[in-house]
């Protein structure tokens, strides 16, 4: 019984009732709600006998929806409603004392910043895998040398392992945001009621204690209209499909014929409907694309909550189905790439040739100039002028004269002819995090100990 007296239009019913997305929070708020029983008890409300039995229904009412037997009814407008009335059906008028002291305002909080905190961790562990891979592939390849590009022009060599380990302190990254956004759900909204608190004295504390929370929530108001936590995690979301696109952008140019670079799996590829010869990177592809549906998400919620006045207001219903798709896309995203990586296989004599390019020892030459006295950007400029003589006449820097070297600057003596050998591109780069055999060595011992450290909480 409400003050309203009409029927509900069959079309508001549709508008307003959200069961068909947040059933799938249905183990949340059976926790939330057997732990809201036992405060109820601690409170006098409930005796030992009914809290007993409300704990008996919940746990069948979980059975049910474990074994996918639950009877859903057209009443149920979400699952918080659709749990308590199978609860009132099992143990009778019982089950309408549940609600005292709760609002579905602090109790679909609640539920949303369990599922939350779950997910971030998943998607931590999630990270953690992509690692292991990337620090292994990078340990098998830390002597392939491959052109390193900028602009998607060959710019300097590097080692395929230095590469891949770029992704990996991504993924740390990521891992260290996930955990964040875990630890951003960790006030419990439980025992705000609608907005103003309650009139009971329920021990929030030991409520907050059972259900894993480090704390109760400070404010009421701000407990059933913050999403916060929502929005870390689909902004950790957000960055690392970002990340994983990019891996997967590389992957589709370095597996087409025009580079060479690598293959993936035949099991992580397709083929064409029409053309027989055609595999295609469609994983990677698909990384790729996902990006944009992750930002979106991002959005959505970010705009539902953009000048909303407090506390609760129906818009918020909307956080979920923007935070769910999220949750299942960056998980699958996450798994599909440590799979492909995992499979990918790399052609050495097709990288290497890509480093045998001498004009990736430009930058070496100009450093060999300054080494002698010149300043950079004179340096810069006697170089690029050997670049345009060699493009011109179709010939390597190694083939230019000693002559034409004079013309451009007399401090190119035969040490230029040293610089340009392979090696000395790579094992030049001696600082900190760079590609040189040295600090490569030191950057996958970083990342065994990164890969080693406990997930953040």
């Amino acid at each position: 019984m409400t003050r309203l007296n009409e029927t509900q239009d069959p079309l508001f019913s549709r508008i307003n009732a959200s069961i068909g997305f947040d059933r799938r929070l249905w183990a949340e708020d059976i926790r939330g709600s057997v732990a809201h029983a036992r405060a109820l008890a601690g409170a006098d409300v409930l005796d030992r006998e009914e809290l007993a039995r409300i704990e008996a229904g919940l746990e069948q009412v979980r059975g049910e929806l474990e074994r996918d037997e639950f009877a859903f009814e057209p009443v149920d407008e979400d699952i918080h409603m659709a749990i308590e009335r199978r609860l009132t059906e099992l143990i009778g008028s019982l089950g309408g004392k549940l609600h005292t002291g709760r609002s579905r305002n602090d109790q679909v909080a609640t539920d949303l910043a369990l599922f939350t905190r779950e997910r971030a961790e998943r998607a931590g562990e999630l990270c953690a895998a992509l690692m292991g891979t990337l620090l292994a592939r990078a340990e098998e390849h830390a002597d392939v040398p491959m052109a390193g590009y900028t602009h998607l022009q060959r710019a300097q060599p590097v080692y395929l392992g230095h590469h891949l380990l770029a992704y990996f302190w991504m993924l740390r990254r990521d891992r260290e945001r996930f955990a964040a956004a875990g630890r951003a759900a960790g006030e419990m909204p439980l025992g705000s009621g609608a907005l103003a608190g309650l009139n009971w004295e329920l021990d929030r504390d030991a409520t907050a204690a059972e259900l894993g929370f480090e704390r109760p929530s400070p404010n009421s108001i701000d407990a059933v209209a913050s999403r916060d936590f929502a929005l870390d995690y689909l902004s950790a979301a957000a960055i690392c499909a970002v990340h994983l696109s990019r891996l997967g952008a590389e992957i589709v140019i370095w597996s087409s014929e025009e580079f060479g670079f690598c293959e993936p799996a035949d099991s992580f590829s397709s083929g064409s409907s029409i053309m027989p010869q055609k595999k295609n990177p469609d994983a990677a592809e698909l990384l790729r694309a996902k990006a944009p549906r992750t930002l979106a998400s991002f959005s959505t919620l970010a705009g539902v909550l953009h000048a909303l006045p407090l506390a609760y207001a129906k818009d918020l219903q909307e956080d979920k189905e923007a935070l769910f798709d999220s949750v299942d896309t960056v998980e699958l995203c996450l798994e599909a790439a440590e799979r492909l990586l995992s499979g990918l296989h790399f052609d050495r004599e097709r990288l290497a040739a890509s480093a045998a390019d001498e004009m990736l020892g430009a930058t070496d030459v100009a450093d060999l100039l300054v080494r002698k006295g010149m300043p950079f950007r004179t340096a810069h400029g006697v170089v690029g002028g050997l670049v345009r003589v060699a493009l011109e006449s179709d010939r390597r820097l190694s083939e230019l004269t000693r002559d034409e070297l004079a013309t451009h600057s007399e401090l190119l003596d035969e040490e230029y002819f040293a610089v340009l050998e392979r090696t000395s591109w790579l094992e030049s780069k001696r600082s900190a995090g760079g590609t040189g055999s040295e600090p490569l060595a030191a950057q996958l011992e970083a990342a065994r100990a990164a890969l080693a450290e406990p997930q953040l909480r």
